[in-house]
């Protein structure tokens, strides 16, 4: 890797073209591949743009999904080398380029080094030797795709009838970008599917060759060790080797919100800086076996990568976390939102974010999923969601389908927040007669959900005018709580400059990664607790107390690593023991219910 960080994936639309935007610099990023109906679009636009031949893949064609994303893919990756191509053909004198190329490089980077001893040396001869080699030695980011592995919908003919396993969603995006000309990674997030993670072992790509090489790599989004080695050792029975593990904040992120269960990202780390080779060794040895039953014999076990996302604010925050937890790499997603060079955020909704406050950003309900859901409260998406309540017609209308799921009231599942469900399941409530702050805190969970198949593409449709006739243009955005504290839009070297500490986005006050999760944990037990005291069960209790009990944990392992964080920082170190004191005075206080 030319640079230490990378951008996480971004909704479905937002980052559904930066790859073109950074990976002529060497910037690794990541896009959504659930929905191939934006993909389709946005190859479109970037075709026509390009003086590129566009056909379009219908969806009356065999297999169309995994066709979409391997056209769009293999477009993106061939832009991205004439991109990257062209740069090495410039001159330093006259070449912004590929200038601009070697300023964003990290100055711990060893190319970062040459490319200034290039620019000091006065031999032209052996300045030209530099040059050559600084060309040879420039790499382009990875285009690197994400699916989510339970947004796996089964699909259907023509005729209705079901159609084969390979063809559900999560399968056919797969296929889509295993059979792309790529050579990057996979990323797998939102938990295990074993459908999915055992069709990984029918595409070679997945396997290394005599040198260890993958042409395309694994990486899996965790939230903590232990569902991280059970979902590496499935895999790895099946000759799928992990060749990175994405540690993101269970709160503290962009997007859905998989809560730990009370376990902070302190400890998390340290336990996988702890176990880590105890872990490849492990994963190894069943890794070996799976393959040798393939006939393929090797000796050493491939490189395996440990990487955190999700709340990293400052260079300080990077800086320590990657050093102290031998961490490889670190994602910073969100305030990337904010560099409109790099995002598909339309202006708008660009304006709201770069003038938000920490108010502005929440954990909410909203996603058909179930599951939390980081929401932005001046999105389009929220307003046209209050809007249609007021008028008595609550829900979305569903036509992409990609998040249905529920048959509590049809034989065909449907999507929670479309017209259809809601208005069933209002219908249901009022017939139980229930009493009236239950009815009330059970109709606003029910009509708090949000479209987000085409809320999360409408930003991108507006910055590009590719919107279609009745087409919502409410936007939904999902950014993480860190946003709160970048109030501005950037530049990508402004951006990058601070993330590696060049200089400092942040004007106001922010408290450190660990304090700012160790609040978002606390608002969300009692949340949590709130909303269960009028049902509360034995076993809800039981989890209650363990989930506070983790945070107490937490709690005494910062305070023992404290001096290790501020190390040369007296102050800093003083004001996070005092926030600390005040977070566990709060949690202590806190009322824990009790069954009956």
């Amino acid at each position: 890797m030319s640079h230490t960080f990378h951008i996480p994936v971004l909704g479905l639309g937002y980052s559904i073209d930066t790859p073109l935007n950074v990976a002529p610099y060497g910037i690794s990023s990541v896009i959504s591949v659930v929905d191939d109906i934006a993909i389709e679009r946005v190859r479109k636009h970037h075709s026509e743009k390009n003086n590129r031949f566009y056909e379009e893949i219908s969806n009356k064609e065999d297999d169309y999904r995994a066709k979409r994303i391997t056209a769009y893919l293999n477009l993106l990756k061939d832009l991205v080398d004439e991109k990257f191509e062209s740069f090495k053909k410039q001159s330093f004198e006259n070449g912004i380029e590929l200038t601009r190329y070697f300023d964003l490089l990290p100055k711990t980077s060893p190319l970062k080094r040459k490319y200034l001893l290039m620019l000091a040396e006065k031999n032209i001869a052996i300045k030209s030797i530099f040059i050559d080699e600084l060309k040879k030695q420039m790499v382009k980011g990875n285009i690197d795709v994400n699916i989510m592995s339970k947004v796996d919908k089964m699909n259907v003919d023509a005729n209705g009838d079901l159609k084969e396993e390979i063809f559900s969603d999560a399968l056919a995006a797969l296929r889509g970008f295993a059979n792309s000309n790529l050579t990057s990674s996979l990323i797998l997030s939102a938990g295990m599917n074993p459908r999915l993670y055992s069709y990984l072992e029918r595409f070679k790509d997945f396997l290394p060759d005599e040198n260890l090489v993958f042409k395309k790599k694994l990486i899996l989004k965790v939230s903590d060790y232990r569902s991280a080695l059970i979902q590496a050792k499935f895999l790895a029975k099946k000759g799928i080797w992990v060749s990175e593990f994405r540690i993101e904040s269970g709160l503290n992120c962009g997007g859905h919100a998989f809560a730990t269960e009370g376990y902070l990202l302190g400890p998390i780390l340290e336990e996988f800086k702890q176990k880590r080779q105890e872990m490849i060794i492990e994963l190894f040895a069943m890794y070996k076996k799976a393959l040798s039953e393939k006939n393929i014999f090797i000796r050493l076990a491939p490189k395996q990568k440990i990487t955190l996302q999700g709340g990293i604010g400052t260079f300080e925050e990077d800086n320590f976390l990657r050093s102290f937890y031998h961490l490889d790499a670190t994602g910073w997603g969100s305030p990337f939102l904010l560099v409109p060079e790099v995002t598909a955020v339309d202006e708008e909704t660009l304006k709201d974010l770069s003038t938000a406050t920490a108010k502005d950003f929440y954990v909410s309900a909203s996603s058909p999923l179930g599951i939390p859901f980081n929401n932005f409260r001046k999105s389009g998406s929220e307003k046209q969601r209050l809007q249609r309540i007021a008028d008595g017609k609550p829900g979305s209308p569903c036509t992409k389908k990609y998040l249905v799921s529920n048959t509590e009231f049809t034989a065909q599942p449907i999507c929670t927040a479309s017209k259809k469900y809601q208005g069933l399941k209002i219908k249901d409530l009022q017939n139980q007669q229930l009493e009236e702050n239950l009815y009330q805190q059970k109709y606003d969970e029910v009509t708090s959900k949000i479209c987000l198949c085409e809320g999360l593409v409408s930003s991108a449709y507006l910055k590009y005018d590719i919107f279609k006739s009745k087409e919502s243009k409410a936007v939904a955005i999902c950014p993480g709580p860190n946003l709160a504290f970048f109030n501005g839009i950037y530049t990508l070297e402004q951006m990058v400059g601070h993330i590696y500490g060049k200089l400092d986005l942040i004007k106001t006050e922010r408290p450190h990664i660990f304090i700012n999760e160790l609040k978002l944990y606390i608002d969300y037990l009692k949340n949590d607790i709130n909303s269960n005291i009028l049902e509360l069960t034995a076993k809800k209790e039981k989890s209650i107390k363990n989930f506070h009990q983790q945070l107490n944990n937490g709690i005494q392992y910062y305070k023992t690593i404290a001096d290790m964080v501020f190390e040369k920082a007296a102050t800093l170190k003083s004001e996070f023991l005092e926030e600390l004191s005040l977070l566990e005075r709060k949690l202590d206080k806190m009322g824990l219910p009790v069954v009956g």
